[in-house]
């Protein structure tokens, strides 16, 4: 083996390029708003469940259960409203601890392995300075909760396998019980596809049943998971078939799946996955592929080690991708869990062929574009996908307390959420409600439209985006 470090940027360099990210990340998450729709429905809910107590069925809507995801993404969010209050801040900072985590399984792992903790600061900046993984991490999403399990999976597998201490055959089940709790059996999945194809060559499965604690460790895992599951169908009813059954076979079978209660489905084109797993890693898939091109010229693989850690973070790598090109229900979030795989593979293909220190500096991309999203949405100078200005000259009017709040044909989740659940949606067809509201009403509409609500006197009383913002009162009150 080469002398890696010898070629790495200074461990001070390094550092800066962790920290930078992590701390612009959190500096960020209180300087733009919960957007539609993914973090605005994420964040809606988790406000529904710390303002109901209820944390067993996370809620799409009051009376609504939603079904499409285990609870541990609202449990994040309500524990940090909990801490902090409703804000974006609170929304946001316990997934960005869950990131933080990921990224010290990364430098443990490459710490240990490499047993230098120049190459665990290495893959851990790596990790932090992909531009997808530190965004993501940062977003009220079921992604980085799913991630962190997955990768508490696979480095307590790997751990356990070099005998690193028995606590770690524990940890491979915790990490699956939490990847139940993040994403369900998908998490099982993405372990599964990578560690089978491992295991199977040179008769590795050999050693599979002394390497883990398989009947404390299945205990642990069913006493960690299988209650919430119990509790769920207990609640409500049908969520076992819709979840099971819909989630996770007719979502990646069925193109354009019809059946989901909560949205509509993300077709994309078959494997569709490949190009957003190349956009996701940036800015290091480039150095990925130059590493896996000159293994190629030498006629050589990316394993080339005996205890088989090349192939081990291939194959975790490549799950996802793998998964999922069978699927055109797809998100570009779907990559997320390869990431640490990623980080920990280039600082494993950089022990084998050396590039030069320089060209890892291209990390300082990834702090330079957060202090560029910073800035945009500091002096809005792109749109963002949120209802809280609009919602905010709502909540300065005296009679939002006395009054309904409606939106014209469509409700974002931000309305929602900044509203406090109060905004309603209502039907263009003005003759299926306007005669049984007997309150007065907000109503937001499109700056377009010009809908006359026979019987009631509206002003405006702002205006946002392409949005305006009316007082109705009625006439038979008026006079």
């Amino acid at each position: 083996m080469n002398s890696p470090t010898l070629a790495l940027p200074s461990a001070k360099t390094l550092l800066i390029l962790l920290v930078s990210c992590l701390v612009l990340r959190f500096i960020s998450l209180a300087l733009y708003p919960l957007m539609d729709t993914t973090e605005a429905r994420y964040g809606e809910m988790a406000r529904i469940m710390f303002e109901t107590g209820n944390w067993i069925t996370p809620m799409f809507d009051y009376n609504i259960p939603f079904w499409g995801k285990p609870p541990i993404f609202t449990w994040l969010s309500s524990l940090g409203f909990s801490l902090f209050g409703v804000n974006e801040f609170a929304a946001r900072v316990p997934h960005l601890i869950v990131g933080a985590g990921v990224v010290w399984l990364v430098y443990k792992l490459a710490k240990d392995h490499f047993q230098s903790s120049a190459m665990g600061l290495f893959a851990a900046s790596i990790l932090a300075s992909t531009v997808s993984f530190i965004i993501l991490s940062g977003a009220v999403m079921t992604d980085t909760a799913l991630t962190f399990s997955i990768a508490l999976s696979m480095i307590s597998f790997w751990q356990a396998w070099n005998n690193k201490g028995k606590i770690w055959g524990y940890l491979f089940f915790v990490g699956l019980a939490l990847g139940m709790m993040s994403k369900g059996p998908l998490a099982i999945v993405l372990i599964g596809i990578s560690l089978t194809i491992w295991l199977l060559p040179s008769g590795r499965w050999k050693k599979l049943w002394q390497a883990l604690p398989w009947s404390y460790g299945t205990l642990l895992f069913l006493t960690l998971s299988l209650p919430w599951y119990i509790l769920a169908e207990y609640k409500t009813p049908g969520f076992l078939d819709y979840f099971i059954v819909g989630e996770h076979i007719k979502r990646f079978i069925v193109s354009g799946w019809q059946g989901d209660l909560y949205g509509n489905a993300h077709e994309r084109a078959r494997g569709t996955i490949w190009v957003y797993a190349f956009i996701s890693m940036l800015p290091w898939s480039p150095v990925l592929i130059w590493q896996w091109v000159r293994s190629i010229r030498e006629d050589k693989d990316t394993e080339e080690s005996v205890d088989g850690f090349g192939s081990f973070l291939f194959l975790w790598m490549l799950a996802p991708m793998f998964l999922f090109s069978f699927s055109g229900n797809i998100l570009a979030s779907y990559v997320m869990p390869a990431l640490p795989a990623t980080a920990l593979l280039l600082a494993h293909l950089h022990s084998q062929r050396p590039l030069p220190a320089w060209l890892y500096k291209v990390g300082f991309v990834t702090p330079l574009l957060l202090v560029m999203l910073i800035t945009v949405f500091q002096f809005d100078l792109v749109t963002k996908r949120s209802e809280d200005k609009i919602m905010g000259i709502w909540k300065q009017q005296a009679e939002t307390t006395q009054s309904d709040l409606f939106y014209l044909h469509k409700r974002p989740f931000s309305a929602q959420y900044y509203s406090t659940g109060k905004a309603k949606q209502r039907s263009t067809d003005l003759k299926s409600w306007l005669p049984l509201q007997t309150q007065d009403f907000f109503i937001v509409q499109a700056k377009t439209d010009h809908t006359d609500y026979a019987g009631w006197t509206c002003n405006e009383r702002g205006e946002a985006k392409k949005e305006t913002l009316l007082f109705c009162q009625s006439n038979y009150q008026n006079n």
